[in-house]
């Protein structure tokens, strides 16, 4: 076993919310001969548990005041944060003043994120957890990285012991890794301040310890929090250079959740097709395939399982399910693996794969597999379901943010328009075609029969252009459109376009409703033959 080496005599200065784990780390930074410094509830902590600990109020001879407010606001912590110990006069200062080098500094934030996202949440709770001195000390140590190790978060106390136990010194290469991840940490932290007061709707009439603010969704100030999770081979188009980045807490069960089980690794498009995919194929509550190909579904099916699912999906369009980002929310087993491997598909998502299914896709190593854990049922915000709240767009010098499309349709929504009636099984269909059209870039047509699309037509400038697109898909691949039904993205404006979907032998009619020309339409789909309701709401997607 490799003998420790030998430390030279190091400084800790630990203060910390989040007390998970410190006690063991303290313990091991003692075991090594560092000096343990703190403060507060912290130094009561390591004290109770048996450990030498210097109470800063000792180092700096001056008492916490201010319920706590002023304790680490002192020459003699941040001198011995930022003082270079290469600089001569640096160190002269130091001594003449009487100050200690703090060598390593374990710091993590009042838990202000946490605090303001709970329900009720008062402005004096929320102010009362902005951290002042931690990130003072965390920007001192950060700074002065070449001399200084700044510990932000838990999981960094085992590599900072394992460099400690082997060198008796941290690397340059970790002390500056440290520092970027304090310097992200306080941006964070800034920005979680920024948006949650330039949120607030202030009132100075209701103002009290218990006045708990209204708040928009958009505040005056958005800062955005990232975390790369790779840099992509190149972007949209090959001159393109691209990264992903996740939520710094992403969602339960989406996209940047998942795990990549094999294959190559994942490209731009594919990650913007795989999101289309799975966005859409956790929206149903039985066994479903969503089949996706340049951001738009180009075959949807519900079945008895996976397997039933996937056959339906792939009738719609064989020709476009070729090279096809293919998404179900049921695990994938060995029999449904041996009918997808059967066609070229870059990426395959489920909640799981059974080892007779990751056998088979073993002889097609570039096949990428992501497991992706659905979110859980019931949850009470668009985080909790998986799913954003809110979405942006880039545009020139700018960024558009608006609320996510998380509008379901429910029974009660639907408003029969027609003297006919639709029959159980239209309504069950109509269902799911509008749960697809959501899904479809405008402008979207999808004809649907029997928990299948049938037809799908997406992104054209005219509805007409895409409702006779989904008629040719369709002939092309010899499904008949007779008896179906259809969801329609937007409403009609004219009843020309009712008449094309008529025409092409739709029987029943979803669309949201609101043109100044409904009553035109209505009249003509009464005067077809055919049902049709309205669902009072649009799924534009640009």
């Amino acid at each position: 076993m490799k003998a420790e080496i030998a430390m030279t005599a190091m400084n800790a200065l630990i203060s910390v919310s989040d007390k998970s784990g410190i006690v063991d780390f303290a313990r091991a930074l003692h075991a090594l001969g560092v000096r343990l410094l703190s403060t507060g509830g912290t130094a009561q902590l390591l004290a109770k548990e048996g450990l030498p600990v210097t109470e800063v109020a000792e180092v700096t001879q001056f008492p916490e005041m201010l319920d706590g407010r002023v304790k680490t606001l002192h020459p003699k912590i941040h001198g011995g944060l930022l003082a270079r110990r290469d600089l001569p006069a640096h160190m002269a200062a130091l001594a003449e003043h009487g100050i200690d080098t703090i060598d390593l500094l374990v710091v993590n934030l009042y838990p202000f994120e946490a605090t303001v996202a709970k329900a009720g949440c008062t402005l004096a709770d929320a102010i009362e957890n902005i951290d002042i001195g931690g990130p003072a000390m965390v920007r001192s140590a950060a700074k002065n990285w070449k001399d200084v190790g700044v510990v932000t978060a838990a999981d960094q106390y085992d590599a900072v012991l394992a460099e400690l136990k082997a060198h008796g010194k941290l690397s340059d290469k970790l002390r500056f890794a440290l520092s970027v991840a304090a310097f992200n940490r306080v941006a964070q932290y800034d920005g979680a301040i920024s948006d949650y007061l330039s949120s607030v709707q202030f009132e100075a009439e209701k103002l009290s310890e218990a006045y708990v603010p209204e708040r928009s969704l958009f505040p005056g100030q958005s800062n955005g929090h990232f975390i790369k999770v790779q840099d992509l081979r190149y972007g949209e188009n090959s001159h393109q250079s691209a990264a992903w980045y996740r939520d710094l807490y992403p969602a339960p069960g989406s996209i940047a959740t998942g795990v990549q089980l094999q294959g190559k690794e994942l490209s731009y498009n594919n990650i913007a097709d795989a999101d289309a995919a799975w966005e859409c194929v956790k929206s149903f509550k039985l066994p479903a395939c969503v089949i996706v190909k340049h951001a738009n579904p180009c075959g949807v099916a519900v079945g008895t399982n996976a397997l039933e699912a996937y056959g339906k999906a792939f009738q719609t369009d064989p020709t476009s399910a070729f090279g096809g980002i293919i998404a179900l929310n049921r695990a994938v087993d060995g029999a449904a693996a041996q009918q997808i491997s059967k066609q070229f598909v870059e990426v395959l998502m489920a909640p799981d794969f059974t080892p007779e299914a990751l056998e088979v896709f073993k002889a097609k190593a570039n096949v990428r597999l992501m497991k992706i854990t659905l979110p859980a049922t019931g949850g009470e915000t668009p985080w909790a379901q998986g799913r954003n709240a809110i979405d942006a767009k880039r545009v020139g010098s700018g960024l558009l943010l608006q609320t996510a499309d998380n509008h379901e349709l429910q029974l009660p929504d639907l408003k029969v328009v027609t003297t006919l009636q639709p029959t159980q099984e239209q309504v069950q269909d109509l269902m799911f075609a509008w749960k697809v059209a959501k899904y479809v870039k405008s402008n979207a047509i999808v004809f649907c029969k029997g928990g299948m699309t049938m037809g799908v037509g997406a992104g054209q400038m005219s509805r007409l252009d895409s409702a006779r697109i989904a008629s040719i898909k369709a002939q092309a691949a010899g499904l008949s459109l007779q008896g179906t039904v259809v969801a329609s993205d937007a409403f009609f404006p004219f009843r020309d376009g009712l008449d094309v979907v008529v025409d092409a032998g739709a029987t029943c009619i979803a669309q949201p409703g609101g043109s100044m020309r409904d009553q035109e339409v209505i009249d003509a789909a009464n005067e077809r033959g055919v049902a049709m309701v309205f669902t009072g709401v649009r799924h534009f997607r640009h």
